[in-house]
């Protein structure tokens, strides 16, 4: 079970990064060109956050049935806080990643709120980006590539 979870997990990253990606831009450009929010741009932030919190969840219950986890035992808390590597798997991959999809999910629900269409570009854009960066910043990038 685990190594499937972890090819789906590691799969699934491609197709949230390019979407998330292409989402920031789009709503960037948006917010940059005074452009109109139509259901196109709507469906392209929508596919960015339905594909961070597919990957969330995957995460979630990788996290748990991963041998990583068993080192919460084996270290205690102070081991696994002096060794790199647990760390990133353990508390800052999965800790930072779940700030960044909480940025993704505020920038939608705040952009629903919004009547202007810059307002709306802006939104997303902002904590759309804002998540990615976050995202990015704690890949194991060693790991996955």
């Amino acid at each position: 079970m685990y190594s499937a979870l972890k090819t789906v997990h590691s799969y699934w990253a491609y197709l949230a990064l390019a979407i998330l990606i292409f989402a920031s831009i789009n709503a960037l450009l948006g917010m940059r060109g005074n452009k109109s929010f139509t259901a196109r741009d709507l469906r392209i932030s929508l596919f960015g956050l339905i594909f961070s919190h597919i990957q969330l969840l995957v995460g979630l219950i990788l996290y748990f049935v991963s041998p990583w986890f068993d080192q919460w035992s084996a270290l205690g808390v102070g081991g696994v806080m002096k060794d790199a590597q647990t760390r990133l798997y353990l508390v800052e991959h999965p800790f930072t990643n779940i700030i960044a999809i909480i940025l993704i999910t505020m920038g939608w629900s705040m952009h629903k709120r919004q009547t202007q269409d810059g307002k709306k570009f802006s939104r997303i854009g902002i904590f759309y980006t804002l998540g990615l960066i976050l995202l990015l910043s704690r890949i194991p990038w060693d790991a996955w590539l």
